[in-house]
C-alpha cells in the first residue's frame, strides 16, 4: 500500500521512539514546548530526522530559516551541519526563541546559529541587498500569507541544487476542500499550485507532518 498512511498517536509515538535518533536538548525542547499553548507549531520529531538528513545528503553548509519558533528544527538541521556550518534563522518573537537559544546552547550548537528578530521579508530583502548566501537549505515555516514572497526570496538566496522546503503545505487537509476559502488555505493552495508549475524548480509534495513541499532550484 503506498497512499499516505493516517496515524493514530500510538503510531506517532513509534515513529519518534524508532524514527528519529533525538539528542538530550531536542528531546528537552520537544517536551517542554509540547505544553505551550501552541504547541501545534513545533515540527515532530520524524520531520527534524528527516531535515537533518536532508542537509546532510545535500552536504549544506549555510542553512536559512524563516520562522524558528522554540528552536527545534534549527536546532535539528546545525546538529547536521559541520563544525564550520552556519545558519541564519529568522523570526519575529522574543519570547519563543529566548527559549531556543536555551535549547541550542544547551546542544552546543549556539555558535553555528545566527538569529535575527524582526519581520522575515524585511530582513530577506537586506540580505539579497546585501549579496548574503548564497544558502544550500532554506526552510519556511512562518505566517502563510507571506509564503510566496519568503519563497521568491529564498529562490534569490539559495544555490543552484540547493533545496527550499516549505512546511504545512496541506494545512490538515484543507487545501484539499475548494469550498474552503480561508485566508491560510488559499495562500497555500495557491502556491502549491504556483510551485507545481515552477520551471525554476524540481518539486515533490511530501507528507510528512502537515506536507513539506520540497522545491529544488535548477
Amino acid at each position: 500500500m503506498g497512499r499516505m498512511l493516517r496515524g493514530s498517536e500510538q503510531l506517532e509515538a513509534y515513529v519518534d521512539a524508532n524514527g528519529a535518533r533525538e539528542s538530550a536538548a531536542q528531546i528537552r525542547c520537544r517536551a517542554e514546548t509540547a505544553a505551550m499553548p501552541l504547541a501545534m507549531m513545533q515540527i515532530g520529531a520524524d520531520q527534524g530526522a528527516f531535515m537533518a538528513l536532508v542537509a546532510k545528503l545535500i552536504g549544506a553548509t549555510r542553512y536559512l530559516e524563516i520562522g524558528t519558533f522554540t528552536g527545534y528544527s534549527a536546532l535539528s538541521v546545525a546538529q547536521a551541519l559541520p563544525a564550520n556550518g552556519k545558519a541564519v534563522c529568522l523570526d519575529v518573537s522574543q519570547e519563543f526563541t529566548d527559549r531556543a537559544r536555551k535549547y541550542w546552547k544547551e546542544a552546543g550548537v549556539d555558535g553555528k546559529i545566527d538569529l535575527r528578530l524582526g519581520p522575515a521579508v524585511d530582513a530577506m530583502d537586506r540580505m539579497i541587498a546585501a549579496q548574503e548566501g548564497p544558502f544550500d537549505f532554506v526552510f519556511i515555516d512562518a505566517d502563510k500569507p507571506n509564503y510566496d514572497a519568503y519563497y521568491e526570496r529564498a529562490l534569490k538566496l539559495v544555490r543552484p541544487g540547493g533545496l527550499i522546503a516549505l512546511d504545512n503545505m496541506l494545512w490538515s487537509g484543507a487545501v484539499a476542500d475548494p469550498a474552503n476559502t480561508d485566508t491560510n488555505t488559499v495562500a497555500i493552495r495557491a502556491l502549491n499550485k504556483k510551485i507545481h508549475s515552477d520551471d525554476r524548480v524540481d518539486v515533490a509534495l511530501a507528507t510528512i507532518g502537515d506536507g513539506v513541499m520540497l522545491a529544488r532550484k535548477k
